[in-house]
């Protein structure tokens, strides 16, 4: 699984491989950690990729949705339906056409999901305190790049 590295210098080659495991890890940790909310939530992890999603970007119609999640459309109608029985997201009728659908999010229940990630962004916190202001925008930059290449990578492998 680990890609090869162009020729580098040593200690370059050293600091990027050092990268590529520290987000490794840093994937499998915050994976780890949305479980462990979406436990606590009883959301599965699917429910609750999507809560964030709603949350962050919606209103959002189901197609746009399950694109953004790679989900099959039947899938993401069960994961909608079971936020929506649980008080998370309800559906409305999209201002712009009247036949369509969006999803949105019920506010009243952010403060559960923002009380369990106490503790991640209290950590957070005191990482960057430690940083100066010049490096914590060359971390923010590297994080959106990362992310970036990310969807990119995900959009070259594309969905079936």
């Amino acid at each position: 699984m680990q890609s090869r590295t162009p020729e580098l210098p040593e200690g370059r080659r050293a600091l990027t491989l050092a990268i590529r495991d520290a987000l490794r890890d840093l994937g499998a940790q915050l994976a780890l950690l949305n479980v462990r909310v979406g436990d606590k939530l009883e959301l599965r992890a699917g429910d609750l990729q999507c809560l964030d999603l709603i949350d962050r970007l919606g209103p959002l119609s189901p197609g746009i949705l399950a694109r953004r999640t790679a989900t099959h459309p039947a899938t993401l109608t069960g994961i909608v339906d079971r936020l929506e029985r649980g008080g998370w997201v309800l559906r409305d009728r999209d201002p712009s056409d009247r036949r369509a659908v969006v999803i949105r999010s019920l506010r009243g229940r952010r403060g559960e999901v923002a009380r369990l990630y106490t503790g991640m962004q209290e950590r957070l916190g005191a990482i960057c305190a430690d940083l100066a202001e010049d490096e914590l925008a060359a971390v923010a930059r590297f994080l959106r790049s990362a992310a970036e290449a990310g969807r990119g990578a995900a959009d070259e492998l594309g969905g079936d």
